[in-house]
């Protein structure tokens, strides 16, 4: 980096300091400025290029600056940048239109809002309109957004920044075969986690209107249950009239291999919610639900800019480049070539506890000897890889799981860029730990 560069990071850093509310945060010691995308690609001030295999957390997931998207956006642009959803336009209709068709086939109404947390806290309201009860349950390790009652179905204690959240949240145990919070082992445990819901729904007869939960855990450490436990959950939650939500924020549009997560389970969620990969970058979310649970929101609902027409029009753009680019069927196929290479690397690694996910939602959780999370090898790992041009995410409780959510356009020359990079990392950093022959 030179002098002159240094000092532009320095000065960007110095206006966060002092204008953004310290809960801001980056992952780096030593960070960079991002200025432009390009397909898997990011390149910062300097002119730097590193290949993104986090895409915003599973954001852009068509790739950066994708040019029929961006074709699509500013089209509407030039034409009327906004009104709102009291007003008829076409391509929140046409998007509505095109979700009910790309979604599980119960799933046909839709309410158009900004953000994983606002279309998360509807659907919670939905599902009190539907049932008439006021409680929920949420499992240990999740994250389901910022607003009040979705920081109170949060789980996980890094990201519940209010002090004295809704008390209407109970918690199940997150489905965590490898680090069992019940102390058991699958399959002889017989999913007792699944049946910690049965346990909550008896201790609170008729209170719960519904269970909330991520396919696979993403904030949570790549969390994905063990087979059967979705269908045991829902045959409880339905003895109960207890509603299941789905939330798709980071699962969704392809991202495991699927068009939706939920769907490597024979499940049928009654709501369900999406945003982030939707229009690959631009703020739209929704909640999109049955007839018959749609039916009972008949108050007036509204969203200054959900449904918004430059939105819509990128998210419209973003289903039809998935669906002309079959992202479903690439993203499978990347996913085998990239996860053969990681446990590869967990062979040599012994600090790599193991290697989980789903396509291209993928993590690697490290473990220290004493069985600590390895956090700060983490950290340095997340430094050494953006060095060498590569960003990752980190998540878990412990912040200690290497996560790979890339675009699904990533070619078969970035993977072996990441794995080659992957590996240098691992054996700069962890060269102390790696198995013996």
């Amino acid at each position: 980096m030179t002098t002159a560069q240094s000092a532009h990071t320095t000065h960007m850093l110095e206006l966060k300091s002092r204008y953004l509310m310290p809960c801001v945060y980056h992952f780096y010691a030593n960070p960079m400025v991002l200025e432009r995308g390009e397909g898997c690609t990011v390149f910062d001030s300097a002119g730097k290029a590193y290949l993104d295999c986090y895409s915003g957390v599973g954001v852009s997931s068509c790739g950066h600056s994708n040019p029929a998207i961006v074709e699509a956006a500013c089209e509407q642009l030039k034409t009327l940048t906004h009104t709102t959803t009291i007003y008829l336009t076409e391509p929140m209709l046409r998007l509505g239109e095109a979700l009910a068709a790309f979604t599980p086939p119960q799933l046909t109404k839709s309410f158009f809002c900004t953000s994983g947390s606002e279309a998360n806290e509807g659907a919670l309201l939905l599902a009190k309109l539907a049932t008439g009860r006021n409680d929920f349950i949420a499992l240990g390790r999740s994250l389901h957004g910022r607003t009040a009652q979705t920081m109170a179905a949060t789980g996980m204690a890094f990201w519940r920044a209010d002090p004295e959240p809704p008390d209407n949240v109970h918690f199940a145990p997150s489905p965590v075969c490898s680090d069992c919070p019940l102390g058991r082992e699958f399959p002889a445990c017989q999913l007792e986690c699944a049946d910690a819901v049965e346990d909550i729904l008896a201790a609170h007869p008729g209170e719960v209107a519904a269970m909330i939960a991520e396919p696979v855990q993403g904030n949570g450490g790549i969390v994905v249950p063990p087979p059967g436990y979705f269908e045991k959950v829902q045959r409880i939650l339905r003895a109960h009239g207890v509603l299941l939500i789905m939330d798709e924020a980071q699962t969704g549009f392809c991202r495991t291999g699927k068009r939706f997560g939920h769907e490597h389970w024979d499940i049928a969620p009654d709501i369900m919610t999406v945003c982030k990969a939707l229009a690959n970058g631009l703020p739209i979310a929704a909640f999109i639900a049955t007839d018959e649970v749609a039916a009972r929101y008949t108050k007036p609902g509204a969203s200054t800019f959900g449904g918004n027409l430059v939105c819509a029009s990128a998210a419209l753009a973003t289903l039809q480049f998935m669906a002309q680019e079959e992202l479903e069927h690439k993203a499978q196929t990347a996913a085998g070539v990239l996860r053969a290479e990681l446990e590869a690397l967990a062979a040599i690694y012994p600090i790599i506890a193991d290697v989980r996910g789903l396509g291209l939602m993928l993590g690697m959780a490290l473990i220290d000897e004493d069985g600590e999370p390895a956090s700060a090898t983490m950290d340095k790992l997340l430094e050494v890889l953006k060095d060498d041009g590569i960003l990752v995410g980190k998540t878990g409780p412990g912040c200690n799981v290497l996560t790979l959510m890339p675009p699904l356009v990533i070619s078969d020359a970035e993977i072996r860029q990441l794995t080659r990079s992957l590996g240098a990392a691992f054996e700069k950093v962890c060269a102390a730990h790696v198995a013996p022959a």
